[in-house]
């Protein structure tokens, strides 16, 4: 590219492929800017693996298929992907010593979908461990160029957390490490991070992704999404990672893939948007509250119309979600035994002891909680007074949307009550952890897409994301909703570096 263009990092997903298609740049060229930049900024902790041979190899296999005109809609474009997502070219951690020195002989469906559409992986990103936390502090594996592990820091203020799980994704996309990054969203993950550090991600309908090769957490909550700087860049990732996929992922939705950029231009006159009272009440900072309502007011001045409604269960999704999260993780991390694969303790008596001593060295303190936690409450005597109800609130939950649903197209609010806090502030208390994901959780338990769009700065100059929740299978409505916004805001377009 010449002079007078801008750098590759500072090209869309849109922009970078058109670029590539009409061979302006090459993909070969375009792999090594980025691995050059992953290099140059190790400070942020980005990522946990390169593998420069691999990552320049499928470049190559790019610029032939362009050449040959065969080129898929993301030929050439490179895209990290988090560390919850196996790889067989890289090794997978899932952020935890349990899985140190791990490689999969198999590829997770999205990162095969998004191989397929052309995308070159330039490697894997940090992550809380198996996604538990909010803030990528819990990661237990040392970032690329560390020699022990570290947090992930914000790109806005190094002093501040990415937000978690998927802070490495979220860091790499806001600094330029990367046009774009596989995420996955539990309880807010994708949003999240995507708010703490000013870029564009979106949770899109559970069972619209496959979570074949996805390190599993909490199997009927987990869901893939992509994170990048715009909705155009999401609506075209997001085409490319869904799809039905039945024989291996068996919560997978019998949907045919679609395009999500198809509406991406259309009007919003007349667009119903719910404001939910319990999302602005007492615990909302006035700086999350000054951005979102300026973003609301673009909202009308588009044509929208801001329709009050109430999702009264709203502070029951922070116990409902710590119920249910960890009693599925509690069974399905109990294949981290030392038998197998991964971690084993090096010192035991009898099998017994190994399993423990193996799980009590290669689990960290959240996840061990989360596992005491789970057991707890499917344990006998416990289980109907407290999992069993959690279930009953979690579709009365679902129920709640629906009914705001009759009155409104999409709901707004902020992804979280403050800005990203400084690393460390939560010290040993999971619980402020926990809820900072109170305006998120109630769309993952019920299974609804959302999504978290630049919205403007609060305090420190930190970004402030506007949350977007759809009815199911609205992905294109929110993507629209998102697109239009950002074509009259510029906040998506800021760069911390």
């Amino acid at each position: 590219m010449t002079s007078s263009n801008p750098p590759l990092h500072d090209l869309s997903v849109a922009a970078l492929a058109s670029a590539l298609r009409e061979r302006h740049v090459s993909a070969l060229e375009t792999a090594q800017h980025f691995l050059a930049r992953a290099q140059q900024h190790q400070a942020l902790g980005a990522y946990v693996a390169l593998n420069e041979e691999a990552t320049l190899a499928q470049a190559r296999a790019a610029d032939a298929r362009i050449a040959a005109g065969t080129a898929g809609v993301l030929e050439g474009v490179p895209i990290a992907h988090k560390d919850i997502f196996v790889t067989r070219d890289f090794p997978t951690t899932a952020g935890s010593k349990m899985l140190v020195g791990y490689q999969s002989p198999f590829d997770a469906t999205v990162v095969t979908q998004l191989a397929q559409a052309g995308a070159v992986t330039l490697g894997k990103l940090n992550c809380d461990e198996f996604a538990m936390g909010s803030a990528n502090e819990n990661s237990a594996v040392a970032p690329v160029g560390f020699d022990a592990p570290a947090p992930v820091r914000n790109p806005w203020n190094h002093d501040h957390v990415p937000g978690g799980s998927s802070g490495g994704s979220a860091v790499a996309v806001a600094a330029r490490l990367a046009p774009a990054a596989t995420g996955t969203d539990t309880g807010g993950s994708i949003r999240q991070p995507a708010s703490f550090c000013g870029i564009t991600g979106i949770k899109p309908t559970y069972g619209r992704a496959s979570r074949y090769g996805m390190v599993a957490y909490a199997s009927s909550l987990d869901q893939a999404g992509p994170m990048a700087r715009s909705a155009e860049d999401c609506a075209i990732l997001l085409s490319a990672m869904c799809g039905p996929d039945p024989d291996r992922d068996s919560t997978s939705l019998d949907m045919p893939a679609e395009d999500f950029s198809r509406s991406l231009n259309d009007s919003l006159d007349g667009l119903r948007i719910g404001i939910p009272k319990e999302f602005f009440g007492d615990g909302l900072a006035s700086d999350v509250r000054a951005a979102v309502d300026a973003a609301l007011r673009e909202y009308e001045k588009l044509g929208a119309k801001l329709v009050p409604i109430s999702l009264p269960r709203t502070e029951l999704s922070i116990p409902v979600y710590y119920i249910i999260a960890p009693a599925e993780a509690s069974s399905n991390l109990s294949r981290f035994d030392g038998v197998k694969f991964g971690h084993r303790a090096n010192n035991f008596t009898d099998l017994e002891d190994m399993y423990k001593k193996t799980r009590a060295e290669g689990f960290g303190a959240e996840v061990k909680r989360r596992i005491m936690t789970g057991a707890y409450v499917l344990s006998h005597g416990y289980y109907d007074a407290y999992y069993l109800q959690a279930q009953k609130v979690r579709r009365m939950i679902a129920n709640d949307f629906q009914n705001a649903f009759q009155d409104c197209d999409l709901i707004a609010g902020p992804v979280a009550p403050t800005v990203a806090w400084k690393i460390g502030e939560h010290g040993n208390d999971p619980l402020a952890d926990y809820l900072a994901d109170i305006f998120t959780l109630p769309a993952s338990l019920a299974g609804l897409p959302g999504m978290s769009v630049p919205a403007g700065f609060g305090a420190g100059g930190m970004p402030v994301g506007l949350q977007l929740i759809g009815n199911y299978f609205a992905e294109a409505r929110l993507l629209n909703a998102a697109h239009r916004l950002q074509q009259a805001t510029d906040f998506h377009l800021r760069t911390p570096l």
